[in-house]
């Protein structure tokens, strides 16, 4: 018994000098970050939309700050970032989804759209250019500007969730 002993406590002095050098970094977010980047800079996001919903600039940037704050460990910087994005919203359109059989619409969808250019100046492999869109289905006997705002906060979250996903899980 006590040689069992004496191998264990060998065994649990070895293998973290043994293992020591390995260095995994997770998050409970699933990012993978570089150790190397510190910041995160975010630029205002303009509705360059042909139809304006007056907040939707405002919240979709906020809302990557959010993100990016609350669920990394970089700092936020207004410029120049080890990570950096910016970008525009390019779409913001209501179309029918569900038309009756007297040509009535029964279902509208929101869809929303964003380009965005991130930049990784660490690994630069990373770097892109790419649209993102979310939308949200609602009532076609309600106004758009009864459920707007609902809507957006469905559709930014989905964008926020896309646009964080592609800049920081390289997997």
């Amino acid at each position: 018994m006590k040689q069992i002993r004496k191998y264990a406590a060998g065994l649990l002095v070895c293998l973290p000098l043994l293992f020591g050098g390995c260095r995994i970094s997770y998050t409970l977010s699933g990012a993978s970050i570089p150790d190397a980047a510190q910041t995160v800079s975010i630029a205002y996001f303009p509705n360059n939309a042909t139809m304006v919903a007056p907040t939707l600039s405002a919240t979709l940037t906020d809302a990557l700050k959010d993100r990016f704050a609350g669920q990394t460990r970089l700092n936020l910087v207004t410029e120049n970032g080890d990570l950096a994005l910016e970008g525009e919203i390019t779409n913001y359109v209501s179309a029918p989804t569900s038309i009756s059989s007297d040509d009535y619409a029964i279902e509208n969808k929101l869809t929303i759209t964003v380009q965005v250019t991130f930049t990784n100046a660490i690994e630069p492999q990373w770097n892109f250019k790419r649209s993102f869109s979310g939308s949200a289905n609602y009532n076609a006997s309600v106004l758009l500007q009864t459920v707007e705002s609902q809507l957006i906060e469905e559709i930014v979250a989905i964008l926020v969730d896309d646009i964080f996903n592609a800049c920081v899980s390289n997997w």
